[in-house]
């Protein structure tokens, strides 16, 4: 192992390099006028797979964007880790927050990250954090060090809600048979507190339309007379908490789990400084559910929030109009025990119901996934604590997280396999916002840390 860490230590900047080149790419899975760059980007992780000693590189076409994948089988007796990660990106939206342009990585130093931190849309999610696997795995055959069998699945639509993954999996169930799916799309608490997630939320992901009259109206001639789509929207989500932040949608509580107190005592434990947590967002005071911490409304228990909202003029100046329809993109965070599917059946039927008769309501399901939770008692979820307990010199905490990849149902569900979620990424780095960034630290951790991985994973399932 001595001769993988050095060879890493070695090739620090040319890794750096690399990922720059990488994240230059702007692969925005959302948006169509990007498909030819998120094509670019799947040939760019292919390439880099093949250079970095893998066999089998294939680019696998969907009826979407295309999943890239790659092997290397060193011996039938091994276990098979299956490494998964996206190589696309959130849009970068709204452009003009961001300090520098979203597709040119620039290195500045934070105090969150004295050692420098890349800005880019993907550092984190999941560019920076994909392409430690592929040079932790170089390093290991470069030194002919590779204790298990790889397997990569890197895919183009995670931002998208993975739409055709499922089916991808389905149809390639040999092909993907592993003994554990590895994935770094999360984060630690703390670049000096390592932690290991063990529990992700699911989502429900819809968009509400709100229709009155036919057409945009004059608020002159109309207003006062006429239902306004964006009033009614507008009272119909405000409606949807009381005063208490508890969500009133009718049966949107029958399933969630009760959280044990010993569990919740647990997890107050772990470091959280709520005056740094303010400071951080810039806000005055934490709002939420009554009756649950900062910790634990972020991750046990079920949210409802409000993603976008558009209706009528939004250009410069004034337009005196009463809009046709106003819209809104609504996400639901789903903890154990809850359905995405059965989730958004009782938001559609509840906000029906909410309407006043003087506007008609469209709901349209767009995507959606279950919880996760992974044992902390198996030999996957073991080596990736002594793990990273070898590489920052402290055993990490098992943590829930608030995020959702839904994709690991999935694997359960298609490749009866568990997954375990090592991500080196910090909360305060801005994914899914302007100015996302990933700490040169968190990037060369993981990759001295994801060869300790497969090295106690393999002398762990002996």
């Amino acid at each position: 192992m001595q001769n993988v860490q050095n060879y890493i230590k070695e090739n620090k900047q040319r890794y750096l390099d690399e990922l720059l080149e990488f994240l230059r790419i702007p692969s925005v899975s959302a948006d169509p006028s990007f498909t030819a760059d998120v094509r670019k980007t799947a040939e760019f992780v292919a390439h880099s797979l093949t250079k970095a000693g893998a066999d089998n590189v294939e680019i696998c076409e969907t009826a979407g964007h295309p999943i890239v994948y790659a092997e290397k089988m060193v011996n039938e007796s091994a276990p098979t880790i299956l490494v998964y990660g996206h190589y696309d990106v959130q849009p970068p939206d709204p452009i003009d927050l961001w300090e520098s342009p979203p597709f040119e990585p620039i290195i500045k130093k934070t105090d969150k990250h004295p050692d420098g931190a890349i800005y880019a849309r993907g550092s984190c999610d999941d560019k920076g954090q994909a392409y430690m696997h592929v040079k932790a795995f170089e390093a290991m055959v470069a030194n002919d060090a590779l204790t298990c069998n790889v397997k990569f699945m890197i895919e183009g639509e995670e931002e998208v809600g993975s739409k055709h993954l499922g089916i991808f999996c389905e149809e390639n169930k040999e092909k993907l048979a592993c003994d554990v799916v590895l994935i770094s799309d999360t984060s630690i608490i703390a670049n000096d507190v390592p932690s290991i997630t063990t529990g992700l939320r699911g989502l429900a992901y819809v968009e509400v339309e709100v229709t009155g009259p036919n057409r945009d109206l004059h608020s002159g001639v109309y207003g006062g007379a006429v239902a306004n789509p964006i009033n009614i929207l507008s009272k119909m989500i405000a409606s949807l908490h009381d005063e208490n932040n508890h969500i009133t949608v009718d049966g949107f509580y029958d399933d969630v789990e009760v959280v044990s107190k010993e569990e919740r005592k647990a997890m107050n434990e772990a470091p959280f400084d709520i005056h740094e947590y303010k400071d951080n967002l810039d806000i005055f005071q934490v709002r939420g559910e009554k009756g649950y911490t900062t910790l634990e409304r972020t991750s046990i228990r079920p949210t409802l929030d409000v993603n976008g909202i558009w209706g009528g003029y939004i250009g410069e100046g004034a337009k005196t109009v009463l809009p046709s329809k106003a819209t809104a993109k609504i996400s639901m965070r789903l903890v154990p025990n809850q359905n995405s599917d059965q989730i958004t059946e009782i938001f559609t039927k509840y906000f029906e119901s909410i309407a006043p008769n003087s506007v008609k309501v469209k709901v349209t399901n767009m995507h959606g996934g279950e919880p996760a939770v992974t044992p902390t008692d198996t030999p996957e979820y073991k080596a990736a604590h002594k793990a990273l307990e070898t590489t920052f010199g402290k055993a990490p905490i098992p943590q829930r997280s608030g995020g959702s990849i839904p994709i690991v149902a999935l694997f359960e569900k298609v490749l009866g396999v568990k997954t375990v979620l090592m991500g080196f990424g910090l909360d305060s780095d801005a994914i899914h916002s302007p100015n996302e960034h990933y700490g040169l630290f968190n990037f060369y951790k993981g990759i001295e840390t994801i060869p300790y991985y497969h090295q106690y994973y393999a002398e762990l399932k002996k």
